[in-house]
């Protein structure tokens, strides 16, 4: 078996587990801020459908925003011929989105949870317009 001490000084102070573990701690965090950096635009993206699964254009996207123990509103987007909405400049990392449009119906509220403050995501599912009673809400 080789002694330890046959190696040269740099090899035996880079490549031992404290440099390692430091290093890879290290790679980790500068990783992990630069992949904040990259989607940390604010930027809010989905899909606006009806019941039959089809886009809904001209919808009213409404964003509300934790505001310490109720929700408020934030910000407001309109959908595009796609039924596609962006809503952008967006700060918080617990909020609810939730779409309307007159005539059609009005979905749920969905909570969106995200890791950091002005996370970018795009909604997996989309927001479903679903027929209001005609007697309100």
């Amino acid at each position: 078996m080789r002694d330890d001490f046959d190696r040269p000084l740099w090899r035996r102070l880079v490549v031992n587990r404290f440099v390692v573990v430091l290093g890879a701690i290290a790679l980790a965090i500068v990783g992990w801020n630069a992949y904040v950096a990259s989607y940390s635009g604010g930027r809010v993206t989905g899909r606006v459908t009806d019941t039959a699964g089809e886009p809904v254009a001209g919808a009213s996207v409404t964003l509300w925003v934790l505001n310490f123990t109720t929700y408020v509103e934030k910000a407001r987007g309109v959908t595009d011929a796609d039924g596609r909405f962006l809503i952008i400049n967006r700060d918080s990392h617990n909020l609810q989105l939730a779409a309307e449009k007159a005539g059609v119906g009005r979905s749920r509220r969905v909570p969106v949870r995200l890791y950091f403050r002005a996370q970018d995501v795009e909604l997996r599912e989309p927001l479903v317009l679903v027929p209001t009673s005609q007697g309100g809400s």
